[in-house]
């Protein structure tokens, strides 16, 4: 069941990794600076019903996948679901509290507690979806101390938390407050890129 899955993200890996840009501006952080994400994390605290959509890619430093994505967040509940390209073929990881279920899989879902070590049984990925809920918002995660450093907009541009390192490519300034739009998170060998296309907020 897992083998034909781990020959398909491999397929699918290149569609995704995306181009290395510009090194991004890192500017250290001040009082004003923190405070200001302070209030965008108190502004953004109760935002857990909300459905984003575009591109995923990750990567093991050897295989990897990638596809268009949509996750539905409702409270403690959620619902991601990858479509791989050229096959079509869909995945769902679904759950909340009480476990979490991995479905599209050859031979039929996966059920366990844990949302992260489905993947990780099923894909060999390391995905850090609890934090992943946080970072996507642009807000720390509540997994441990983290280190900001902020770009020219005055918003988080680098993210160092859990062990990871959340790298902010772009965001969305119409929005107030500003979402980010591309989050690329790395824990060696181990990469998540996400470039998000659109918010829908509930």
């Amino acid at each position: 069941m897992i083998r034909p899955l781990r020959r398909l993200a491999v397929t699918i890996l290149p569609l995704l990794l995306l181009a290395a840009c510009a090194p991004a501006v890192r500017i250290k952080p001040t009082a004003g600076l923190l405070q200001a994400q302070t209030a965008r994390e108190q502004l953004l605290a109760g935002a857990d019903h909300w459905i984003l959509k575009g591109r995923l890619g990750v990567s093991d430093g050897q295989h990897g996948g990638s596809g268009s994505f949509s996750w539905t967040q409702d409270g403690d509940h959620y619902a991601f679901v990858l479509r791989a390209p050229i096959t079509g073929r869909s995945f769902r990881l679904s759950g909340g509290p009480a476990g979490a279920t991995l479905a599209g899989l050859d031979g039929g879902p996966l059920h366990g507690p844990d949302a992260e070590a489905l993947m990780r049984k099923a894909m060999g990925w390391e995905v850090p979806l609890h934090d992943l809920q946080a970072w996507v918002l642009g807000l720390r995660a509540d997994s441990g101390p983290a280190a900001l450093s902020f770009g020219e907009n005055r918003l988080p541009s680098l993210l160092r938390q859990d062990g990871w390192s959340v790298d902010y490519r772009a965001w969305d300034m119409s929005r107030q407050p500003p979402l980010p739009v591309k989050v690329y998170a790395e824990r060696p060998p181990y990469k998540v890129r996400l470039s998000i296309e659109s918010w829908q907020f509930n």
